[in-house]
């Protein structure tokens, strides 16, 4: 992961009338307040500024003004997939030139979303959220590139074959490193995210295409999970495990990681399903449920004093014997990533809509109560469940990307009811695919692949302090939650 730059970018929210309400029993008010959460996001991308990369958000405003962290490359990734099922579920196309420019400027001098400037601290993960935006592009029907550019499918292909090829038998029987280089803080570590990732990849590569090496993979990535114990006998996702234990060593759970396999599973589903290997689907719905309920006491039923079903990050969230909340930059935009996934599981297995809608529905009614911050009284909060602007003091800044995005991706996932099917290569998809792509030498050595050429004035400025940050003090504040 890498900060982006670090120069000064001001935090501007715009001027909106009044705050965010919402009835969730009506399109047209769902789709205004997604829109708003929307705008909102969109007034923190720093595109009027001298030093803007296309797909960077750049510089958190904090309270001090001393703007000295930033956004990590991957949530600018994971933005982009927000907005391109933002664009599928309300129509509302007025983003779609910023997505575009950025999933194409981001892919890197191979194709596959591994550009030298942003890999620092490359993880598994972060490539990714890039690679599942691609594929988001692909299977929402999103307008293709043009023809002299990577197409949608392709690039996510690429994304996935390059990951294949780091599947490591050398440690824990499998799985996949969270960071890409030994030299890197996390390369001892096989969590759930770049495994769930890979997992989720899998599966909708396989839907998508119905190519079965998709599937074999996705198989085994399930199978490897459930025995090393990042997905428990009940169906929690736990964080990961340190090598050379190869056990869980955190049993932390963060409501992306579940969403990431849920939606993985519910693609397996329909593969199975649209196969016509009733066996199998039913196999694959079995999982889809169960890793579905276990999702309710841990991030809609824990916190007795907020409302029933109401979504949290309880890992971070709450205030718990006088400590305060202490969710991170990254963790404040997980719960984008659940309801974007819950979504998309609505969508494929119809046995699980109602229990989905009994969440998001309440979890929507309390987000956009939550919309009453700033000058404006519009900025979103995180902790939905108090009914009001939470005004925290955990992380840098308030009302941020994260915030922003869960809300965006909270309000626009109710219209899954009536929204068009994922698409596939058989039901209308035009994405044009390279099976090979990825497979090939990247023709960088490690040390191409860190940053000592940093592309802005303001990055020159900071590189040493940056690749202390990176290397050694980010992961000192994160050390907590992956090994207890």
């Amino acid at each position: 992961m890498k900060l982006s730059s670090l120069l000064s970018l001001p935090l501007y929210f715009g001027s909106l009338a009044s705050a965010i309400t919402i009835n969730v029993e009506d399109t047209a008010s769902i789709k205004n307040a997604a829109k708003t959460a929307a705008t909102k996001l969109r007034a923190l991308y720093p595109n009027t500024e001298s030093w803007f990369i296309p797909g960077e958000f750049g510089l958190i405003q904090t309270a001090d003004g001393k703007n000295d962290q930033g956004y990590y490359w991957w949530e600018a990734g994971a933005a982009m997939g927000a907005w391109v099922d933002y664009w599928a579920l309300t129509g509302d196309k007025q983003f779609n030139d910023i997505v575009t420019e950025a999933l194409l400027f981001q892919v890197g001098p191979n194709n596959d979303y591994q550009p030298p400037n942003q890999t620092l601290s490359l993880g598994n993960d972060d490539q990714a959220f890039w690679g599942i935006a691609a594929l988001s592009a692909a299977e929402r029907g999103y307008p293709d590139p043009p023809k002299d550019k990577p197409q949608w499918l392709a690039l996510a292909q690429a994304v996935f074959n390059r990951q294949a090829a780091r599947w490591d038998d050398s440690a824990c029987n499998g799985g996949l490193r969270w960071q890409v280089f030994s030299s890197n803080k996390g390369y001892d570590y096989k969590n759930s995210v770049s495994n769930g990732l890979f997992f989720h990849m899998g599966a909708r590569l396989a839907r998508y295409t119905g190519n079965t090496t998709y599937i074999d993979w996705a198989e085994k990535t399930w199978k490897w999970s459930l025995e090393i114990g990042i997905v428990s006998s009940e169906y929690m996702v736990f964080d990961g495990a340190h090598i050379p234990e190869c056990k869980v060593s955190s049993k932390i759970q963060w409501t992306y990681n579940a969403g990431i396999y849920l939606a993985g599973a519910a693609a397996m589903f329909d593969y199975y399903t649209t196969l016509g290997n009733t066996e199998q689907a039913k196999t694959w719905e079995d999982h889809t449920t169960k890793l579905l309920k276990a999702t309710d006491k841990q991030f809609f039923n824990m916190n007795p004093e907020y409302p029933p079903n109401v979504m949290s990050e309880s890992a971070c969230e709450f205030t718990i014997n006088g400590r305060p909340p202490t969710c991170n930059t990254d963790q404040r935009s997980f719960k984008a990533y659940l309801s974007r996934f819950m979504g998309q599981t609505y969508q494929l297995v119809p046995s699980t809509r109602e229990w989905i809608m009994e969440r998001l529905k309440p979890s929507a009614e309390a987000a956009a109560k939550s919309c009453t911050g700033g000058s404006d009284g519009m900025v979103c909060g995180l902790a939905w469940g108090l009914g009001k602007y939470d005004d925290a003091p955990y992380g840098i800044a308030k009302g941020g990307v994260g915030e922003h995005m869960a809300a965006m991706e909270l309000f626009a996932n109710l219209l899954v009811k009536d929204a068009k099917m994922p698409v596939t290569q058989k039901t209308g998809g035009t994405s044009k695919g390279d099976p090979s792509a990825g497979s090939g030498d990247t023709g960088l050595s490690e040390a191409d692949l860190m940053q000592t050429d940093p592309s802005t004035t303001g990055d020159r400025v900071g590189a040493g302090i940056l690749t202390t940050i990176c290397l050694g003090g980010l992961m000192g504040l994160t050390f907590w939650l992956i090994r207890e």
